[in-house]
Formats: C-alpha cells, structure tokens, sequence
C-alpha cells in the first residue's frame, strides 16, 4: 500500500531535487579546478605551481611571467566565485533537508550519504554505479509519491552494482571514491566484494557477467558476477534524491522497480539465501510490486511485461499477481 504524501511533503521534495542539483553542480565545478595553483621559490627563482593534494605535492607550471601570474589571479577569482555560489547553495539545501526530518520523508542510513554524493560528484552514478539494495526503497516510495507500507528500509550496509557499459578510462573508480569518503576503508580479504571502514560500516560491490569486463581487475571491492544481476540493468532506472537521517541529501540511481521487486522475490526462493534475510526480501519484492501498480504508471505491469520475464521469474510474479488485493504481506 502507497500512502500519498501531502502536498507540503511532496513541495518539499521537489525543492531537495533542486536544491541539491544546484549545490552539485558547484561542487562539481570546483572539483574541475586544480586543488591550488601558487607562487613558489625554488633555488632563488619563481615558478608557478599547481599542487595536487593536502600535502603540497604537486608540478611546476613554469617560470613565474606575467601570463602565469594572469592565471593565478583568474584561477582564485573563479575558486572564490564558485565557494560562494555553493557555499550559498548548501545553505538552502540544508534548510530543506532540515525540513525533510521534521515532515518524517524516506531517509537513508547518515552513512550511506557520502558514498552517495563523492559517487554522484564523480559522475558515477547511473553511468558506472546503482544501488540496488534496501538503500533504493526510498528513491522507490518518491517514484511511487508516498510511503510505501509494509517494505523494510533499514540496513546497516550498502551495496552497488557496477554498471558500465564500456571500461572507465581510469584503472580504478570505485576504490579511489570509497578512500576519498573515509580512509579507513578496508577490503575484507574473507569476502574480496565487500569493503569495511573503521565503524564497521560494510559497501558491498555486485555486478552482471555482462558488465564484468568492464570493471578493471585493479579496482576494489573486487565483486563476484551473479546472473541475477543482468535483470536489475533492464527497463528504465529510477533517479531520485533523497535525504539521510541526519538531514544531509544523497541521490540514488536505482535498478527499475519492477525488476528489482521480482528479484528480491527471486532471492526469497533460495536456498543459498540467510535466512535472516529472506522474509525481509519477500516483504519488499510484494510491497513494491503493489506499489507499482497502484501508483507508478510510467512503469507498466501489462502483457508485454508478463511477456520479457525469463522463465526464472515467472513464478514469483504469477505468485504475486494471483494475491488477492489488501492481502497482508506474508512469508511464501
């Protein structure tokens, strides 16, 4: 069942989306800007420099001229502008987000936020990365304008899945992302898909055989191809920004909900499964897939639908569609 949200609930959600593609686009242009540019003396002689990270490192850009000095003057108008046209943003941002936990919207975990938005700073979401776990039941209920009752959304985890179509032009994307968010990010030599950090918060990395090759072998966490997975790339993903417990925004970029519902349904089947987590997956496959019905049209549950689902999902889906309406959700 959707439960609609009110008209200032769902005002408020369409600012979030605003607000935050503003503030990103500030953040992204800063972080198109060298890390800083400045004068240096070396040897008794000036140079200009462009130094790449916290510690100073950095290349000489050439003796200091008066073109170089032009470049240095521009480069701190153009970082001094940017700062403040974001800095300005986050404010509003903030205050929408403030407003968003008084009006109790669809959050996320507070520490899944970062991986969220260094991913989407680095243009990696949708293109490279989806979240295709529990993470995505609140991108979902804003597609579906409401809560969606009866679905479990707490985790203590967070899992992607690599999705690019064709190799990233860099050796490694995800691991680079994951120690900008937090340092302490380990890999789990036990389970080489999962990466911890010193809070014990766990990433879980997934793919489809079809999209392995294009995660180079250097990257980590390093994930484990799994069939199921090529039907969460199918239909039209969902991309909606949401807010965290703590008010802080995230966007997420998730599988299709019919295709996700189905395999959670799928994975509530199996036996390979904890069992511990099955009942959770049965509950929000059924949930989601009502809600689809009910209040996602721009995702239809028609013939051609029933007629693209492969043999593995038939079951579950004739399973869900033969429930009668207002049926409690409940174990198989």
């Amino acid at each position: 069942m959707v439960e609609p949200f009110s008209d200032e609930q769902a005002r408020t959600l369409v600012n979030l989306e605003q607000r935050y593609q503003v503030w990103m686009d500030g953040e992204r242009a800063l972080a198109s800007l060298p890390y800083d540019l400045r004068r240096k003396s070396i040897g008794g002689r000036n140079y200009l420099y462009e130094i790449t990270d916290r510690g100073g490192n950095g290349r000489s850009l050439g003796p200091w001229s008066d073109q170089n000095e032009a470049k240095l003057v521009a480069y701190r108008a153009r970082k001094s502008e940017l700062k403040a046209r974001r800095d300005t943003s986050r404010a509003s941002l903030e205050e929408t987000g403030r407003l968003c936990r008084a009006l109790r919207l669809p959050a996320l975990a507070s520490a899944a936020g970062p991986i969220l938005r260094e991913s989407d700073r680095r243009r990696l979401l949708g293109s490279h990365l989806l979240v295709v776990g529990t993470n995505a039941m609140a991108a979902y209920a804003i597609e579906a304008g409401g809560f969606i009752r009866d679905a479990p959304e707490e985790t203590d985890d967070f899992d992607m899945a690599w999705s690019a179509i064709a190799p990233a032009e860099s050796a490694q994307v995800v691991w680079p992302m994951l120690k900008a968010v937090d340092p302490t990010f380990t890999v789990n030599m036990e389970r080489t898909f999962q990466a911890r950090n010193a809070r014990a918060y766990e990433v879980e990395m997934m793919v489809a055989p079809s999209r392995a090759a294009t995660l180079s072998t250097s990257d980590q966490p390093r994930p484990v191809p799994l069939p199921e997975q090529e039907w969460l790339l199918l239909g039209a993903f969902v991309d909606r920004v949401v807010t965290c417990r703590d008010g802080s925004p995230a966007r997420i970029v998730a599988p299709d909900p019919r295709w996700f519902a189905l395999q959670k349904l799928w994975l509530a089947r199996q036996a390979k499964r904890s069992p511990l987590k099955r009942p959770k997956d049965f509950r929000q496959g059924m949930a989601l897939l009502d809600a689809v019905k009910t209040s996602m049209p721009q995702f239809p549950v028609n013939a051609a639908f029933e007629a693209s689902l492969p043999a593995e999902l038939v079951e579950p889906y004739e399973a869900w569609k033969s429930r009668a309406p207002d049926t409690p959700v409940r174990a198989w």
